[in-house]
């Protein structure tokens, strides 16, 4: 009923004392402005404004909308200035929630990267694997998610449709087969993982435990899990222990210390693919934009390769 426009004719007439000087303040025509009264007089059902002469006064409901029209027209300034800083990187907020396995590697070197070159932007980081983090993206409580899919897998093994989200290739990770250094297979050059069947494992989040047991499926038998921990760092000390062997990305591999064991490359090679993931609204936000290129730099992928739509999100 009541526009910012018709605030500002108010207050202008309340501040200079005739319709002439309220349109000479604002930039207006005389008849415009008279034409603005009439509109808003029209919307609220009440005179607005006395007329006596070639002088003008605000009855009381023209005074109660000229009085509120200092606070509503200073909190619309106030919310232009602030996102013009926002549109400007300037300011800016970017909720960011990724796997706990990028938490070492990926995630703090995109942060480097947003804070050298856009201070202003204020980031919130908090690990999830991708079906909370998607989930949570979908909610509205995060804006871009750090995802992963394996091979043959569905992203997130989400229930809802993924049509609608847009993600980012950030890498691909390969996966190695993670032995003890006094193991009689540490020196050999790749592991084949019907070699391991009678080994005991030390599994990792449910979906890398479902990873596991379609690889051991496809090798043709079964695997004793005798452990499970999300923690990699665990994961790696139960190997160095001797209590079994493991499957662990190159993402950790290439941050944590792991003199006591040996790596081997599995063949067949195993990958899982590493995703940013936001929504079309947000990707066109300044802030979520420039979020994305840094994940896109901090993993060495190309930062200006157009996002896809998911379509059931094969890896």
């Amino acid at each position: 009923m009541i526009d910012a426009a018709g605030l500002r004719v108010m207050k202008a007439i309340a501040d200079e004392g005739s319709f002439t000087s309220a349109a000479n303040a604002l930039g207006f025509t005389q008849p415009a402005i008279s034409q603005m009264v009439r509109r808003l007089e029209q919307r609220t059902g009440t005179v607005l404004v006395e007329r006596y002469g070639r002088q003008v006064r605000l009855t009381e409901a023209g005074q109660v909308l000229a009085r509120h029209a200092v606070g509503v027209l200073a909190a619309l300034d106030a919310a232009e200035e602030e996102i013009t800083a926002i549109a400007g990187l300037r300011a800016g907020r970017v909720r960011l929630q990724a796997f706990p396995s990028s938490s070492a590697t990926l995630v703090p070197r995109t942060l480097a990267i947003l804070k050298a070159r856009h201070p202003d932007i204020t980031v919130t980081f908090t690990e999830a694997e991708p079906p909370e983090s998607l989930a949570a993206l979908r909610r509205g409580d995060c804006d871009v998610a750090v995802a992963f899919a394996y091979e043959g897998g569905d992203l997130g093994e989400l229930e809802e449709d993924l049509s609608l989200l847009v993600t980012r290739r950030l890498m691909d990770d390969e996966v190695r087969l993670v032995v003890p250094g006094t193991h009689p297979h540490a020196g050999d050059e790749a592991a084949t993982l019907a070699d391991f069947s009678g080994e005991e494992w030390i599994a990792g989040c449910p979906r890398c435990r479902g990873h596991l047991l379609s690889l051991a499926d496809t090798a043709g038998f079964r695997p004793n899990v005798a452990f499970e921990t999300e923690d990699y760092v665990a994961q790696l000390g139960l190997v160095t222990a001797g209590l079994g062997v493991a499957l662990v990305p190159d993402l950790i591999l290439n941050a944590a210390k792991h003199d006591e064991v040996a790596t081997l490359p599995l063949s067949p090679a195993s990958r899982r693919q590493i995703l940013a993931v936001t929504t079309p609204d947000l990707l066109r936000v300044p802030a979520v934009a420039a979020a994305l290129d840094a994940l896109c730099e901090a993993a060495g992928s190309d930062p200006k390769v157009s996002p896809a739509q998911l379509v059931g999100a094969k890896a």
